[in-house]
């Protein structure tokens, strides 16, 4: 027996829901003049309701914005101003919007919920034309929204994290393999990881990776290998914190070597080393991700995972107007994070 098909969703339908004209749900969505708010709060109830949006054809038609690119960053203010890695990979995403003619709409978001009803609103409000997703999660709602609207996206993610969206990514678990590799070169069997938020896909994979790396040097390199891992939310204050709690142990049982997931981090423990009377590299080395000025201006200069950030953000923007015009390169990494060694990182 042929199923019967769902009847597709109209503005008709939307608007014999929400009690008005198909004219006042076209008014709504094109943001024109003419209806009261309250009116307009129950036009889009009704269109979430429904699950319906305008086509992208019929966006295109009645001008719909192109020129204006949406990111929502889920992290605090204070964070954001002081985290190198966003400033350097917004200044990449700029770069090439720059050229275009086009505007960056920043918004720090509280929540994934929270951003899930900004994209809504900025897409059914015409004020994108498309948008940079970027700290996916495990089982992430935005993938799910953003085809259910039909807004161009890029994700910047793993392709296992963003469902099907194209992807541009970082390989974070052959980085992270290199750098406990590199360590252990150096004699380290006593390495710590001092990483980010645990909800984070990108964390996540980091985590796992570490695990599998520490797992070889135990079987291959020194049976008496111990690793120690402490999640954080990326800001200077936990990584000293995490820092001072690995670094409190007798000295045959502390970790020789630490791995920060950024160089904020990597810079307040360097501090934390510092204070307790630990030299580095000579005590214990350190190793920061995303390298960046910081880890060139202390002393010691910090070792560091290297990468292009701004190049990446440059990429990230080139391949979300690929997918607007239909005819970018899809899905695919940017090369991955080289270590630099420098001053912090020694034998133990």
């Amino acid at each position: 027996m042929t199923a019967t098909p769902t009847p597709r969703v109209t503005i008709k339908d939307v608007a014999a829901r929400a009690g008005v004209s198909k004219g006042a749900v076209s008014l709504a969505f094109n943001r024109k003049p003419g209806l009261s708010e309250a009116t307009r709060d129950r036009i889009f109830a009704a269109a979430r309701e429904l699950g319906w949006s305008p086509s992208r054809t019929a966006r295109t038609l009645a001008g719909s914005r192109v020129d204006v690119v949406g990111l929502a960053v889920c992290r605090p203010a204070r964070l954001l101003g002081l985290e190198p890695f966003y400033m350097e990979f917004i200044s990449g995403v700029e770069s090439v919007l720059v050229e275009r003619s086009c505007s960056l709409l920043l918004r720090l978001v509280r929540s994934p919920e929270e951003e899930v009803g900004l994209l809504e609103s900025w897409w059914r409000g015409r004020q994108i034309g498309g948008s940079l997703l970027v700290d996916f999660r495990a089982d992430d709602p935005r993938p799910e929204v953003a085809g259910r609207l039909g807004v161009p996206v890029v994700a910047v993610g793993h392709p296992s994290l963003t469902g099907g969206l194209t992807s541009v990514w970082t390989d974070d678990a052959t980085a992270v393999t290199e750098a406990v590799r590199y360590l252990a070169a150096l004699g380290h069997r006593r390495i710590a990881r001092v990483g980010g938020p645990a909800a984070l896909g990108h964390t996540s994979i980091r985590t796992a990776a570490f695990d599998e790396a520490v797992r070889g040097l135990e079987q291959g390199l020194e049976p008496a290998a111990r690793a120690w891992q402490v999640a954080t939310d990326f800001s200077g204050d936990a990584g000293a914190r995490a820092t001072r709690s690995l670094l409190t142990a007798a000295a045959g049982e502390r970790p020789t070597a630490i791995v920060y997931d950024n160089d904020i981090m990597a810079v307040a423990g360097l501090s934390v080393a510092s204070e307790m009377g630990l030299r580095v590299p000579d005590d214990v080395s350190l190793l920061a991700w995303d390298d960046s000025q910081l880890c060139r201006l202390t002393h010691p200069t910090l070792s560091a995972m290297s990468h292009d950030v701004h190049g990446f953000g440059a990429e990230v923007a080139r391949t979300l107007f690929g997918v607007i015009t239909g005819e970018g390169p899809g899905s695919h990494p940017v090369p991955t994070p080289v270590l630099t060694p420098r001053g912090s990182t020694a034998p133990p």
